[in-house]
This record gives structure tokens, C-alpha cells and sequence, in this order.
């Protein structure tokens, strides 16, 4: 008991020795506990996801972006009303952290997050408009105007869960870091590579 009250004295210190102890207790911490927990519960292995990608991006307004990509939706028989009824009908921007659910079933309109086996190292974050098979595609009709081969007949063992909470922008903490390591047209905010292809 009386090293325990020592140790946390030391953490209290201000110094640099306990700054760097209490960085690896936080590091420890989340990687061992904290991760480990969440994904338990969630039943989910990524049961929190920064979106790294334009892919879901709809600009400032719903009624701009439907007239934009209408066809491409009344194409797949999803009419605007229907589309109103999806969880995250503005979709999702470059920097949002998702909380992803792997339990339960997934329906039309639900954004599921999944393995792209062969095509991409990083999981793909797309819209459910098919359950049999399982298809998607990507609500950005600018960079994504039709369904990647990818997207077609997704096998249900791939899919890691779907999209259930969104933190806005949070995620450029760790994009940041990233950045300057992108294609010059994958820099930036969504707006901005929005302006570069338009």
C-alpha cells in the first residue's frame, strides 16, 4: 500500500520522468484495456474509425448534394424520401471518428465498414444498397459516381460492423500526421479536394 501511494506521488510529480511513466501507463492503458474492452462489447475488432477518405462526402447541403447524385440513387431504386430515412443522410467527412457496431444485422442505408480483400490495406467505409448480395457504394458522386467491383457480392465474414455514432472532425488529431505523406490530390480537407476536382 505504501508503494502504491509512493508511485502515485511520482506521477503527480511534475517532472519528466513521471510525464514519460504516466505516457506509458495512458499508452498501456488503451492498448491493453481500453481497445480490448470496447472491442469486446462492440463485437466489432475496429470499434472506433477515423474516416480518412472523401468517399462519403456530401458538401454543406442535402438538396445540393441529391441533385447531384439523384441519378445514381433512383438508378439503384432509392428514391430521395427513402434516402431521408438512412442513419447519417449527410454522410461522413474526411477527420469524423465513427463508433462501429458489428452485432445485429445490417440493412439497406446502413454505412458498414469492411474489408476489401486484395484492393485497398485499410478497411472501406460505404453505403449498404443491396443485403442480398451485399453491395455499397460511396455517397460522393465525385469521386465515387458509380459501385467499384469491389462493392459487389461483399462477403458477410469481411464486413467488421456499421456505423451507429459520429464525432465530427476529431479525427484530424491523427490525420495530421499524415498528410504530408498523401498524393497531393488526397490532401486536405474535403472541401478543398472537392475544389480541386470540380
Amino acid at each position: 500500500m505504501k508503494t502504491a501511494k509512493q508511485f502515485w506521488e511520482f506521477l503527480k510529480k511534475d517532472t519528466w520522468q513521471s510525464w514519460i511513466v504516466s505516457m506509458l501507463l495512458i499508452v498501456i492503458f488503451i492498448k491493453f484495456i481500453f481497445f480490448p474492452t470496447i472491442s469486446f462489447v462492440t463485437n466489432s475488432p475496429l470499434p472506433l474509425v477515423v474516416v480518412e477518405s472523401c468517399s462519403m462526402y456530401h458538401g454543406n447541403s442535402f438538396e445540393n448534394w441529391w441533385k447531384q447524385n439523384q441519378d445514381k440513387y433512383e438508378n439503384l431504386e432509392i428514391e430521395k424520401e427513402k434516402f431521408e430515412e438512412f442513419k447519417f443522410k449527410n454522410g461522413l467527412t474526411k477527420g469524423d471518428i465513427i463508433f462501429i457496431w458489428g452485432r445485429g444485422e445490417y440493412k439497406e442505408g446502413d454505412i458498414i465498414i469492411f474489408n476489401a480483400v486484395g484492393q485497398y490495406a485499410h478497411p472501406i467505409i460505404h453505403r449498404m444498397i443491396s443485403t442480398n448480395p451485399i453491395e455499397t457504394i460511396g455517397d460522393n458522386g465525385i469521386t465515387n459516381p458509380q459501385q467499384a467491383p469491389f462493392e459487389k457480392n461483399i462477403q458477410e465474414q469481411t464486413i467488421l460492423g456499421k456505423s451507429v455514432i459520429k464525432i465530427p472532425l476529431i479525427g484530424w488529431v491523427k490525420l495530421i500526421f499524415f498528410e504530408p505523406f498523401r498524393e497531393s490530390y488526397d490532401r486536405g480537407t474535403c472541401g478543398m479536394q472537392m475544389a480541386k476536382l470540380q
